[in-house]
């Protein structure tokens, strides 16, 4: 069974960024598509980014499209999540996801298209 590791998690000040990093814990990443998720405290879980495996097709949400950017590196251990001009409505707990499925459907926001789940990192924004 995939495990994957969440890393980066810091405390920003508003206007800052962050690299968020999703590892398997073993192995590798390549066969699934990977998204990014974030729960702030009293919020519902929202879905952010996906990156499929097979073209590397990607999709984002509105509230995070032109400032958040999804990537793999080349061999598929890793797959980033790079933040630009923070707010301190972004201070969640991120997560990544891994799908057996290797491509994002529209509705990956849902989470519901995802096997494997990180336990989360920490990211705060806040001057």
């Amino acid at each position: 069974q995939l495990r994957v590791e969440e890393s980066g998690g810091d405390l920003v000040q508003p206007g800052g960024y962050l690299r968020l990093s999703c590892a398997a814990a073993s192995g590798t990443l390549d066969g699934y598509a990977i998204g990014w998720f974030r729960q702030a405290p009293g919020k519902e879980r929202e879905g952010l980014t996906c990156i499929s495996n097979t073209d590397g097709m990607v999709r984002y949400a509105d509230s995070v499209k032109n400032r958040f950017t999804i990537g793999r590196d080349n061999d598929k251990t890793i797959v980033h999540l790079q933040m630009t001009n923070l707010k301190p409505e972004d201070t969640a707990r991120y997560y990544c996801a891994a799908a057996l499925w290797p491509t994002c459907p529209p509705q990956f926001y849902t989470g519901s298209h995802f096997d494997y789940w990180g336990r989360g990192t920490q990211v705060t924004v806040s001057s």
